[in-house]
């Protein structure tokens, strides 16, 4: 399996995409808590944790993309293949950091350390 588009691009994209998914999910999970008569800051700072490793998961694509390439790296000797996916991996926890420090300061609760 090729990458489709150039990489990039695909890297602005991981970024972006992780953190949609965690401040989206995140939100919208506080409209339901509003909804159901729970506290909503405190479900979005709740799901804002919880949502991270997904919204890195989702950001690159599934994990059997990855695997393949890391695979094909490690045994064909395309290192660079395997460079490409750890930055891209890199650029989704970095999406998904973003999305957790604008929810903890939203919600005024703790920054993590």
């Amino acid at each position: 399996m090729e990458m489709k588009e150039a990489f990039f691009p695909a890297f602005i994209n991981s970024y972006f995409i992780s953190l949609g998914v965690l401040l989206g999910g995140a939100l919208i999970g506080g409209l339901a808590a509003f909804f159901t008569g729970q506290a909503p800051l405190t479900i979005i700072r709740n799901l804002a944790d919880s949502l991270r490793i997904w919204a890195i998961i989702a950001a690159i694509g599934g994990t059997f993309d990855t695997v393949y390439s890391f695979e094909r790296g490690m045994l064909d000797g395309a290192t660079k293949d395997v460079f490409k996916q750890f930055l891209l991996i890199l650029s989704a926890m970095g999406g998904a950091k973003t999305g957790s420090l604008l929810i903890m300061w939203f919600t005024q609760g703790d920054l993590p350390s």
